[in-house]
């Protein structure tokens, strides 16, 4: 995953631009990503004046050295209108809610190439997140993943999917929808962002925690939450633990030995290893280092 220079979004929390108080404490919270939201957070007879407010948030929420993501609205008369508003300089991406196939990605994304060009933007500079959140959509999911370059994550929306396939959002009945998120976003090349479960419970971050290792044991690499208490344990359970590093070290480095050696058969830890074993670790050291320089960014852009 690390070809396409894919950002590391372990941790976006969603912030309602109209809220004030809510954009001036999220540089605080120590989130990779910043979701400044113009849907759900936003009232109907707010849009208009929310749109206005992105520049300044965008500037306010970023000081901590996090990226600035937009989620915008559907229908497509307020997503044409809210991208007019958001593409610039200090918004790296939007957050493309009810993503309904590939050519509503692409739609989107066209419209993203013509406000870039018009406003200088280096071409690609505004990224997408894809939110899939209808049951219709679901079995779309694999091209809707593969609908633009600019997509570079892909998210199962759990409470309107549920709401959408007539069931609670529980982890049972999304446990399969989830994982075809995975499966779409890894076949794309891009990251499978979420957790098996519902954005709307953080009272019990014990379980909480239980629900994020249980999700990156599935594919998953990050997920947005509504509460800042959670930030914490996103960045902490989406990053792999120190006993995994130096097993993946050890992984890579008795692998290498052995080609050099000329030798057929390498055991690590008493367990034989194949090429399969050894690009995961591969893929968890570049994971690590790619979190590492990440939170060096963030430290430094902090002060």
């Amino acid at each position: 995953m690390t070809a396409r220079n894919l950002p590391v979004w372990r941790s976006l929390l969603f912030v309602p631009v109209t809220q004030q108080r809510f954009v001036d404490g999220a540089a605080r919270r120590g989130a990779d990503g910043i979701i400044l939201d113009l849907e759900d957070a936003v009232a109907a007879s707010e849009k208009d004046r929310a749109r206005t407010l992105v520049p300044k948030a965008a500037a306010t929420v970023s000081r901590g050295g996090a990226d600035v993501i937009v989620r915008i609205n559907r229908p497509l008369r307020m997503t044409v209108r809210d991208l007019e508003a958001v593409v610039g300089p200090g918004v790296q991406a939007v957050a493309l809610p009810k993503a309904d196939s590939a050519d509503h990605v692409k739609l989107v994304a066209e419209v993203i190439d013509e406000l870039e060009a018009e406003r200088g933007l280096l071409h690609g500079h505004t990224k997408m997140l894809a939110m899939v959140e209808t049951a219709d959509a679901l079995f779309r999911i694999h091209e809707i993943a593969k609908g633009s370059p600019r997509l570079v994550a892909l998210n199962l929306g759990a409470e309107d999917f549920a709401m959408s396939a007539g069931m609670p959002p529980t982890a049972e009945g999304l446990f399969m929808p989830k994982q075809m998120c995975v499966f779409a976003a890894r076949a794309a090349g891009i990251m499978p962002m979420g957790f098996v479960g519902t954005v709307a419970e953080f009272h019990d971050l014990d379980a909480f925690r239980e629900t994020v290792r249980r999700s990156r044991r599935l594919g998953f690499v990050g997920a947005s939450v509504i509460h800042p208490s959670q930030i914490q344990i996103l960045n902490e359970e989406f990053r792999p633990g120190r006993d995994e590093v130096d097993h993946a070290a050890r992984v890579v480095a008795a692998y290498d030995k052995a080609l050099a050696d000329g030798v057929g058969a390498v055991t690590v830890d008493g367990k034989m290893i194949d090429v399969p074993v050894v690009e995961r670790a591969r893929e968890l050291l570049a994971r690590d280092a790619a979190i590492a320089a990440r939170e060096a960014q963030m430290r430094e852009a902090a002060g």
